[in-house]
């Protein structure tokens, strides 16, 4: 467990394996840029408990709360009240500048950027991925037992199929650019943001976000 910033006295921590190597690619996974998105740490939390072997043996750089603040006043903006999911393309903000610094010094295998969404009416998945063949149908399959795909044909401006929204190309006029876009941009193959509605069971919710990251990691293309 290493400091990637300190900003007004808040530490933001990230893990790394110990055995990580230049040459194997690393499989990035994050959670609670978003405070009041409590169902997507916990999930993450609950899946790395239960795969501790595979921490130890795989290559991973995990972030377990970009907004450490938000996640125990349950806000969505961090103790300088700003939005860190619209500041990734930021080289002069205090924690996306030495983040990005970071991700140049690794190459990545996949990205997993966990969330929640109030309006939500389900689960919903953004794949960023220029390989021909998507994942994100088997990703919904194994992770919606409890709590459904979104219905919504239009989700967020974006359209939608059985709550997965996919994208080879970036998309225009962004208000600033959000974690997973950035990863892409800096040389991950396949970004992956998942959804799951905030205002549902909580057990559910954390069950289905546990079960897309083993998903997203067992289906993964290998470079």
């Amino acid at each position: 467990m290493r400091v990637l910033a300190e900003v007004d006295g808040e530490k933001i921590l990230y893990l790394e394996s110990p055995k990580r190597r230049p040459t194997v690619a690393t499989d990035y996974l994050s959670t609670g840029v978003h405070g009041d998105e409590a169902g997507s740490a916990w999930g993450l939390l609950i899946w790395a408990e239960n795969h501790i072997q595979t921490l130890r043996e795989g290559s991973f750089l995990i972030f377990p709360c970009f907004n450490p603040q938000g996640l125990r006043h349950n806000t969505r903006l961090d103790n300088r009240g700003l939005d860190i999911n619209r500041r990734f393309d930021r080289l002069d903000d205090p924690i996306t500048g030495p983040w990005q610094k970071l991700i140049l010094e690794r190459k990545l295998r996949i990205a997993v950027c966990l969330h929640e969404d109030f309006d939500s009416q389900g689960c919903y998945l953004y794949e960023l991925s220029a390989a021909k063949l998507s994942i994100s149908q088997k990703l919904m399959a194994a992770c919606t037992q409890r709590i459904k795909a979104d219905p919504r044909r239009v989700i967020e401006g974006s359209r939608a199929n059985g709550g997965i929204i996919r994208r080879s190309k970036l998309p225009p006029n962004f208000p600033g650019l959000p974690e997973a876009i950035v990863l892409w941009q800096l040389g991950c193959p396949i970004t992956l943001t998942f959804e799951t509605p905030s205002e549902f069971n909580l057990d559910h919710r954390v069950a289905a976000q546990a079960s897309f990251v083993s998903a997203a990691l067992r289906h993964a293309p290998h470079p």
